[in-house]
């Protein structure tokens, strides 16, 4: 069993989609799991401990949440007190709820308000309180005042921006963080990252605070810098980011290259997500002659229990546990393969994480010292079918579609994969249409009703083949939607697995993402998405990160319509320097059902990428229409590197 927390809202059934309101998840479980509180949790527990006999105040039905991440087993609660008359009687930590007018009946020696705002509670409880009775509060767990970006409501997500990233620099591999800082561009004036680096085994390596720079400027946190700055030896670990006086996004967005001073290690990834899920898939098996890796990010001052964390072949009830603890902020790298013997391309693995840990990362390393590194997704376990979905076309054409890159086919081998990522998905009825990047379709082909435990690979080269047809622009892109036509059922949860090899090296990339509505001016649930207001979101800003070095960056932009939208796009290349300025700046117009991959070196001339100088990004702006993007880092025809692009 996983911990008891509340930590992601479903924006999908009428939960608040604007910036800054919970669009990250919730709040109590980040504010009670940073870092800082962990520090200042031990001496709140040693004097209950102390007191010998402790009640809980609980208004806000916080107690299951803070005995998940502080076991309160230690403790000897006489009562557990509320204020809602509803929840009298409920039970709270093996008690039944007594309502907080009985205060004075406790035979406590101490009372634990739970509540960050414990002043105000004790003024209107004052009437109730015995004599003698000491009183802790989770103010003593509070943030410092300089740290938040809200100071009148603690639980505020703009408070706790959070994210883990992943942070490795030992046998000669790297890894650098890179994002801008698109908070000033709302306004923040003085906004900063707090930073601390844990090692594999959860000790602290190092805290700091980093300038983020003017508003839209590109920031990178590079792992040989770290190493040098604070002395240190090999690492393989978690960088806790906690972005600070901020406005506008309570996310953070970043992109993580994972390189080798051999070109065979190369690989992009992005943010961890902010929320610990209970379940994660979209991995897949590993092939004839690879290890797979699953990097377990302990997102908690708690350890994770042995066996807590799990394996399974996707639609298998049978699961392998992991049979080791791991401590408090500390990072596993599991060997998959060591416990599913048997998996084996183009199986997919579910990963049973109980809410322990964020998003995780998996390493694939290949019988000829080739490294990739993808990430798994969340698997939704609160969707159900929606038969709203089938008559989405009447209105809506397309509806719901997922954009896949094919990026140049005499350089790239594509492999598409759908990837059941909801517990809701018995089966999966499916279509495919394969695009021209000129927006002409050139093939398709009904999937069937694919059974949970079916992992059917689309090879693009074989479609082609089968089809008898070529891509004339030389790349183009694939939509998975559903397909009704033998029935089924959906749930607007649609994702898939892109896997890609460049043909000169044998270097493979993966990325997944789901199905999203683009591009029509009807809404449906929260979807078209928008980053910076209410659906549905019409336009794009996304950002490209560069190589400060010599390696080449790669983008490959798809417009995908689910109503027709505009012929084409009204797309620009912005080249900003490392504060942010333009430099340059290439339009480009993209068909509408087409997509445009381009080369960073080859976009802008070389006088040009000198004056934006190593900070340089390249800022994706549209506002006629919302694009999906795809970028990486290209080392030659030796290796490359492939995921999806964020925005802000």
């Amino acid at each position: 069993m996983g911990l008891r927390l509340e930590t992601y809202v479903n924006r999908s059934f009428g939960g608040d989609s604007r910036p800054g309101n919970n669009a990250g998840g919730q709040s109590l479980f980040k504010a009670l799991g940073h870092p800082l509180a962990a520090e200042a949790a031990p001496a709140l527990l040693a004097r209950l401990a102390a007191a010998g006999t402790v009640a809980l105040y609980d208004p806000d039905d916080f107690a299951a949440t803070f005995d998940a991440i502080y076991p309160l087993g230690g403790l000897t609660i006489v009562d557990v007190f509320v204020q809602n008359v509803a929840e009298v009687g409920r039970e709270k930590l093996g008690r039944k709820a007594k309502p907080i007018t009985a205060l004075r009946e406790t035979k406590a020696r101490a009372l634990l308000i739970l509540s960050f705002d414990g002043a105000r509670l004790v003024s209107q409880i004052e009437p109730f309180l015995p004599k003698g009775l000491s009183i802790e509060t989770l103010e003593s767990l509070r943030l410092p005042a300089e740290m938040l970006s809200n100071p009148a409501r603690y639980l505020d997500p703009l408070n706790f921006a959070t994210n883990f990233a992943f942070l490795r620099d030992e046998g000669g591999r790297h890894s650098r963080i890179v994002s801008a800082n698109y908070w000033g561009g709302y306004g923040a004036p003085n906004p900063a990252l707090w930073l601390r680096l844990y090692d594999a085994a959860g000790r602290v390596l190092a805290t700091w605070t980093e300038n983020p720079g003017k508003p839209g400027a590109a920031f990178a946190i590079d792992s040989r810098e770290v190493r040098k700055r604070f002395g240190l030896g090999d690492f393989a670990g978690s960088l806790f980011v906690h972005a600070i006086r901020i406005k506008g996004h309570d996310v953070v967005k970043y992109a993580l290259d994972i390189y080798g001073e051999e070109p065979k290690e190369l690989s992009c990834s992005h943010d961890a997500n902010a929320w610990p899920a209970d379940l994660y898939s979209g991995m897949p098996a590993p092939g004839d002659g690879e290890r797979l890796v699953l990097w377990v990010q302990n997102s908690y001052p708690t350890e994770i229990p042995a066996g807590a964390v799990g394996f399974n072949l996707m639609g298998r009830q049978e699961i392998a546990a992991y049979p080791r603890a791991i401590p408090p902020f500390a990072s596993h790298a599991i060997d998959v393969g060591k416990l599913l013997p048997d998996a084996r391309w183009p199986d997919q693995i579910e990963v049973q994480a109980g809410k322990y840990f964020v998003r995780p990362r998996y390493e694939v390393v290949s019988r000829d010292g080739r490294r990739r590194l993808a990430h798994a997704n969340v698997e939704r376990t609160d969707l159900k079918p929606d038969p709203g979905i089938a008559d989405l076309a009447r209105s809506m054409g397309k509806g719901y579609i997922l954009p896949l890159p094919v990026p140049p086919v005499g350089e790239f081998e594509t492999t598409i994969l759908p990837t059941p990522m909801s517990t809701a998905q018995r089966e999966l009825p499916l279509g495919a249409a394969l695009y021209d990047a000129s927006g002409e379709r050139i093939a398709e082909r009904f999937l069937g009703r694919l059974g949970r435990h079916e992992s059917r690979p689309l090879g693009i080269d074989a479609w082609l083949a089968e089809a008898k047809a070529k891509l004339p622009s030389g790349s183009g892109h694939v939509e998975l939607h559903y397909d009704f036509r033998d029935g089924g059922e959906a749930d607007g949860w649609l994702h898939g697995l892109a896997r890609i090899r460049q043909r000169r090296s044998g270097h493979e990339a993966e990325t997944i993402f789901g199905a999203h509505i683009y591009n029509t001016p009807l809404v449906y649930r929260d979807e078209p998405q928008s980053y910076t207001g209410r659906p549905p979101g019409l336009s794009t800003r996304l950002f490209l990160r560069v190589d400060p070095g010599a390696r080449d960056a790669l983008c490959h932009l798809i417009y995908p319509a689910s109503t027709p939208w505009r012929a084409s796009s009204t797309t620009a290349l912005v080249l900003m320097d490392s504060d942010g300025r333009e430099v340059a700046k290439r339009e480009v117009a993209i068909p509408c059902g087409g997509s445009h991959h381009f080369r960073y070196h080859a976009t802008f001339a070389t006088a040009e990428r000198a004056k934006a100088g190593p900070g340089a990004y390249v800022l994706i702006r549209d506002t006629t229409c919302r694009l999906f993007g795809f970028h990486g880092l290209l080392e030659g025809d030796r290796s490359f590197s492939l995921d999806h692009m964020f925005g802000f």
